[in-house]
């Protein structure tokens, strides 16, 4: 399950949304999780899927490949459509009461759209990381941090930590597999027990993740300090950002979208 998280991973190949500016993407990103909170009603929840659906063709990652991301928070998917099933209450008659569960309809259509803006929300967010390299992603932060330098914040070291972040998601993910192995391997279990007896066990797995981390850490600090890294200022770049007619017509369709989301 731990190989399924997409967030923070780079899918890469030829197409149209890879081509675009990373500042566009990130904005148009933004809007796109603001405009998932707009839309309360069916027929606006389906133009959101014809807008991700044809971002995700244009984008050229298999649609398989961007559903594989939704199994590690399928539990938390669950979890917010119980709760608001359970916890809403209606004007009108329940459609089930038994004892003091009551549930009406109210809670059921609010449960069905908070699972979708969920899915919709990864589906979007991984598509970011998944079209725009960590390169591109940095360029892209700290050129839209960088009017606030004005105000003194560091917008280059920002960016940096934040792409980083991003960056070792996958990498500490694989770790925590590899160490979920050998541990089982040695007769460790993870799965069988009540959850205080799975909280207990992964003990053995959090120190030498957290020593891998840290090694890491202090191995990725060591390479960029012997790179002569000094920040932000006087950096040149190989590729400079700047917007093409792709990213115009982007900005058409993304203006386009944002106003029949509002119309809906």
């Amino acid at each position: 399950m731990l190989r399924d998280i997409t967030i923070g991973q780079y899918y890469s190949v030829q197409s149209k949304i890879h081509q675009m500016d990373p500042r566009f993407k990130i904005i148009a990103s933004m809007l796109y999780l603001i405009s998932l909170f707009l839309v309360n009603q069916i027929i606006a929840y389906t133009a959101v899927l014809i807008f991700i659906g044809s971002v995700i063709k244009l984008s050229k990652v298999p649609i398989n490949y961007i559903l594989k991301g939704l199994k590690p928070v399928f539990m938390l998917i669950i979890f917010a459509f119980l709760i608001n099933v359970f916890l809403t209450s209606g004007t009108g008659d329940p459609i089930f009461k038994f004892g003091f569960v009551t549930i009406y309809l109210e809670g059921v259509e609010r449960a069905f759209f908070m699972a979708i803006r969920l899915v919709l929300l990864i589906i979007g967010t991984s598509l970011l990381t998944l079209t725009t390299s960590p390169i591109e992603l940095t360029d892209g932060i700290e050129y839209l941090l960088s009017p606030f330098k004005k105000i003194g914040l560091p917008a280059h070291e920002l960016a940096m930590m934040m792409t980083i972040a991003l960056r070792f998601i996958p990498t500490l993910l694989e770790e925590t597999d590899k160490i979920m192995k050998a541990q089982m391997a040695r007769g460790a279990d993870f799965e069988s027990g009540n959850l205080m007896n799975r909280a207990k066990a992964l003990i053995p797995l959090l120190v030498p993740l957290f020593i891998s981390a840290f090694r890491r850490a202090d191995e990725l600090a060591m390479a960029m300090e012997a790179r002569c890294y000094r920040g932000g200022e006087g950096r040149t770049r190989l590729n400079v950002l700047r917007y093409s007619s792709l990213d115009l017509y982007g900005l058409f369709v993304m203006v386009l979208y944002l106003a029949v989301c509002i119309i809906l």
